[in-house]
């Protein structure tokens, strides 16, 4: 059993109710936004909605995987900053009742291949009807997201637990747990992404769609988490528990995976660019012209070009403020890009935005910090009787 006498006590986080108040805010002023938007364009809404609810359905998604990817590895480093993880799986049963609102009301707007007479008219979509159409794409959304509720039952639950037992025999069996929960979140997010996003255009695809997804999914988790853990050691509630080497790290894998970001986005551009087949140029076509075009180039520039040089130095990692800055700006891109995917099939002409899309965003946003903020409130900011603690307290990055 860790030496829990040895280990500092993390501080106790509570939302203010200003705080909660803010996130209250945000979501009504979400709902309203929608319920405009659904008056006056409902197509419009339900794509707006859907970048909403697929970014914060992937931050938590994100959580989740990292938390498993530390067991996995039996990482000790990163045991102070596993709860932040941990926390964003908080927003998994709302993303569940966001996602089955879209799939019952929202789906005939967004998919075509959830109408019955396009489908009969149209041979691809006929071919593909056995997985696309709408009794198998909510069964999949029950499965999927009940899983990985499931998972975040078993991985956080019992991490928590610890914090009152301290059993080390918890540790162990949450390796074992989560050797498959990195597994099944594979499959699982990769179809997600197809079901929810690639198949807006049923005519497309994509064998590299779900990593594409999964790249722009663990950056902006790391940016997150960068953000949250500066937010509660400028409170002074991780003292002694995480510091800049902790913060380091982070910033290098926020680094790592704007490269491989750029690389996943390049390779699936190349190779449909060179085979030049037009079930698969249908999808980089509209984003080729016009103010799409601009925002193409602005995703080239600004999620990559821009990140690349800024986190390159060793100091941007470990600057606070600095990196503060970087991860807002990641964060905003990772908008940007998901903007970039849905809105073509809602309007291939124009890159319309308006304050629908800041607004509904918004009250996603607001979901998401209060589910964020109160797992927060009601447990230990770290693992405190983790047996790996000591690691994680002694880390530091080896610099030549």
């Amino acid at each position: 059993m860790a030496e829990v006498k040895s280990v500092p006590q993390p501080g106790n986080y509570v939302v203010s109710t200003r705080m909660k108040t803010v996130y209250s805010v945000l979501i009504f002023l979400g709902l309203a936004a929608f319920v405009v938007a659904i008056i006056n364009d409902q197509a419009r809404a339900w794509h707006a909605y859907l970048i909403g609810l697929f970014y914060f359905v992937s931050l938590a998604l994100g959580g989740l995987f990292f938390t498993a990817i530390q067991h996995v590895t039996k990482a000790g480093w990163s045991v102070t900053v596993r709860r932040i993880s941990e926390a964003f799986t908080s927003f998994i049963p709302v993303g569940a009742v966001a996602a089955l609102i879209l799939v019952f009301f929202g789906g005939n707007h967004l998919y075509e291949w959830f109408h019955a007479d396009v489908v009969a008219k149209d041979h691809l979509l006929s071919h593909k009807a056995g997985y696309l159409n709408p009794t198998f794409f909510a069964v999949r959304v029950v499965l999927f997201f009940g899983i990985w509720w499931l998972l975040a039952k078993v991985l956080v639950g019992n991490s928590v637990k610890q914090d009152t037992t301290g059993d080390e025999s918890i540790t162990h069996k949450l390796v074992g747990v989560s050797v498959g929960a990195v597994l099944v979140f594979a499959f699982s997010y990769s179809f997600f992404s197809v079901d929810t996003l690639m198949s807006l255009d049923a005519h497309w695809f994509s064998t590299i769609f779900g990593v594409y997804a999964f790249a722009g999914l663990f950056q902006s988790t790391m940016a997150v988490m960068i953000l949250v853990i500066l937010y509660l050691k400028g409170k002074g509630l991780l003292h002694g528990l995480v510091n800049e080497n902790h913060v380091h790290d982070l910033g290098k894998f926020l680094f790592a995976f704007t490269v491989f970001w750029a690389y996943i986005a390049f390779s699936q551009y190349m190779l449909i660019w060179y085979a030049n087949m037009p079930e698969e140029t249908i999808f980089y076509v509209p984003r080729s012209q016009g103010s799409w075009a601009m925002v193409s180039v602005a995703l080239i520039l600004f999620k990559f070009i821009v990140p690349f040089f800024a986190l390159l130095p060793r100091w941007a990692k470990r600057t606070p403020s600095y990196l503060a800055v970087a991860s807002v700006w990641i964060l905003v891109m990772q908008f940007v890009d998901i903007y970039w995917l849905v809105y073509p099939s809602y309007n291939e002409e124009h890159a319309v935005f308006s304050v629908y899309e800041v607004l509904i965003f918004a009250g996603f946003l607001g979901a998401f910090l209060l589910t964020l903020t109160r797992f927060l409130s009601r447990n230990n900011l770290v693992p405190v009787k983790d047996p790996r603690i000591q690691e994680a307290l002694h880390h530091h990055v080896v610099y030549h």
